[in-house]
Order: structure tokens, then sequence, then C-alpha cells
């Protein structure tokens, strides 16, 4: 069992702007006792705004642009043989907006993190808060979970709620779950790379490191 005074090896996969990304990154930097050392940033996109807060940050960046390949699963592999270098323990999904194939399943698979604007396993899918409000709920939230092969459908790791107000749009409401889900994210990867997580089935346990 690995030492949980060992900082775990972060990798963060981002597609745009970055402000997950950089709630974990200050998050790192503003406790010694955080437990995840982010040592790469990952993006798909090269103009990502979060490439740049990232270097800002002293973190490693890596570009694997779709573009670059002759398919999707070349631009797997590549982005799987990328992730590798680093040699993380874990891999967020930071408003990574793109599907995960078998190459990175394959090697990095119980250890994926990704997060998404609902309470799953209501509302999956990229209208999460759109269909949310049209749905008429009263609350929803936001869900960290593991990647798996299907979309927003792996085992979840955490959970938080957001009250659903009778005068919101899709923005508003989506701005208040992003300052939630944000806090959520960091709090959940410091937890476990501190404190390890076992997947049984459906649940994730964290805790267990020694």
């Amino acid at each position: 069992m690995t030492n949980r005074h060992v900082p775990q090896r972060l990798a963060i996969l981002i597609s745009g702007a970055g402000s997950t990304m950089r709630a974990v990154l200050d998050a790192a930097q503003a406790d010694e006792h955080y437990g995840a050392q982010p040592v790469v940033v990952i993006s798909d996109k090269p103009d990502a705004a979060g490439l740049a807060i990232a270097a800002s940050a002293g973190v490693p960046t890596e570009v694997v642009n779709v573009a670059d390949f002759p398919d999707r699963e070349a631009w797997n592999q590549a982005l799987a043989a990328t992730i590798a270098r680093y040699e993380p323990d874990l891999v967020l999904c930071a408003g990574f907006m793109r599907i995960l194939g078998a190459p990175v399943l394959e090697v990095f698979g119980g250890r994926i993190i990704n997060t998404h604007p609902a309470l799953l396993p209501s509302f999956p899918g990229a209208h999460a808060v759109r269909d949310a409000i049209a749905h008429g709920v009263k609350v929803t939230g936001c869900t960290v979970m593991m990647v798996d092969a299907g979309v927003d459908t792996g085992p979840i790791i955490a959970q938080a709620v957001v009250e659903v107000r009778d005068n919101d749009t899709q923005d508003s409401l989506h701005d208040r779950i992003k300052a939630v889900e944000r806090d959520l994210v960091a709090t959940t990867v410091g937890r476990m790379a501190r404190e390890g997580w076992t997947i049984n089935g459906r649940r994730v346990e964290l805790g267990g490191r020694d």
C-alpha cells in the first residue's frame, strides 16, 4: 500500500478555460498535505486557455490534438502514451470534452475521475443543466465519478446538491453548479490521494491507504 505521505501524481485533462483544473492547482499549492501533486495538464485543443494557467503555475503542459491524427483510435493511443510518460496515480478529466477510448481505459481504468453537472444517474449527457430545468426538478447538483467505457455511467465517488430556483435560467443554474462542482472536485481528489480508494461494483469507498 502506498504511503499516504507521498503525494500521488495527478494528470489533468482539459479542453477549455480550466476553472476546475485551477481549483485543484490552487488546493495543491495552498496545502502541503493536500495529497495530490499535479504533474501535467493535457489538452485536446492547442488554444485552451487553461494551458496558460497551468504553465503559470509551473505545471508541464501537453497538447494532443485530434486534428493531428488520422482517426480517433490513433488519437486515443497518443493520448494514452502522453499520459503514461508522466506516470500518474490519478487522472482527472476537468472539463475534458472527449470520450476516452480503450487505449486510455485499458492502462488507467479504475483511476480516471470525471465530473458532471447533475446528480447522476439523473440527466446524463451533454445537456444536463437544460434537462434538469425542463423536468422541473427542485434540486440538482454535481457528481464526481470514475470513468468507464460508457457516458456518465461510472461508479459515483461524491455528489453535492444545488437548489433549482424558480427564476433560474440555464446559465444561472449552471454557474451555481460550477461553483459547487469546483470545490467538490478539489476536495474529492485530495481525499482520494490522501486516503486511497476501493471500487466495489457500483460503490467507491474512500480510505484504506496506510
